[in-house]
């Protein structure tokens, strides 16, 4: 099976949940948005610039061919932010859920790598067949646990400066932080992981070749000595 097709595959899959990499670049769209609107307009207008600006993106991303999924995520994600403002009264509180998610990815790959059990490793596993003595390679455990520590040091970082920010009351900083922080470091880890995935793959591939080249070479050596022996007898 060839390694890097299967990890292309499986890559892609993953990137398409996402919305691909413009997906989340556009992502961005409603919140800057929101930034430049709550500059010069009171509350209720500025909310409704960023989800109509959601809206436009949505219908924007069907029509490039995206999965109903991903762009049914962006807009709802958009309309939670919204509510919890309309309900808080505040447009600062459209970026809490972002902030509090970054913890809550932030806590479990962080646990995961103190563990010894990275989650990039237990995923790439469950994906493979889940039977593999992943952890007990050297190499493709440190893999897993860079990967693994590439998405907890970037989601600690997010929630670190935007939670400060949020402290602050910096509307625009907290934009600012969502977009420098959002899609490019996204893009950044994806990058990491698919590199310890494909790392992964390629070393339990040239394992499974040596265990065949292993199990084949006794019947090789079995086959010589009888063609050694019917020589001699004629």
């Amino acid at each position: 099976m060839d390694t890097d097709r299967v990890e292309s595959t499986t890559t892609q899959q993953a990137i398409e949940q996402m919305g691909g990499a413009w997906g989340l670049v556009f992502s961005t769209i409603p919140v800057i948005a929101l930034v430049v609107a709550q500059l010069f307009l009171p509350l209720m207008p500025t909310l409704a610039v960023a989800i109509g600006a959601g809206a436009v993106l949505f219908v924007v991303r069907l029509v490039r061919g995206e999965k109903v999924p991903s762009a049914i995520g962006s807009l709802l994600g958009v309309g939670l932010a919204a509510g919890l403002v309309i309900w808080t009264g505040s447009v600062r509180d459209f970026f809490v859920i972002g902030i509090w998610f970054a913890l809550a990815i932030f806590i479990p790959t962080a646990i995961s790598v103190v563990a010894g059990r990275p989650l990039t490793g237990i995923i790439w596993n469950v994906v493979h067949g889940g039977t593999h003595a992943w952890r007990e390679d050297r190499p493709t455990f440190r893999a897993h646990v860079i990967a693994t520590s590439a998405i907890a040091v970037v989601h600690a970082a997010k929630f670190v400066v935007q939670q400060w920010m949020y402290v602050a009351g910096s509307i625009t900083g907290l934009g600012v932080a969502d977009v420098v922080m959002g899609a490019p470091l996204t893009i950044a880890v994806a990058l990491v992981v698919v590199w310890a995935f494909r790392r992964s793959t390629k070393r339990l591939r040239a394992a499974e070749t040596r265990h065949d080249e292993t199990a084949a070479g006794p019947r090789q050596d079995d086959a010589i000595t009888d063609n050694l022996i019917e020589e001699r007898t004629l």
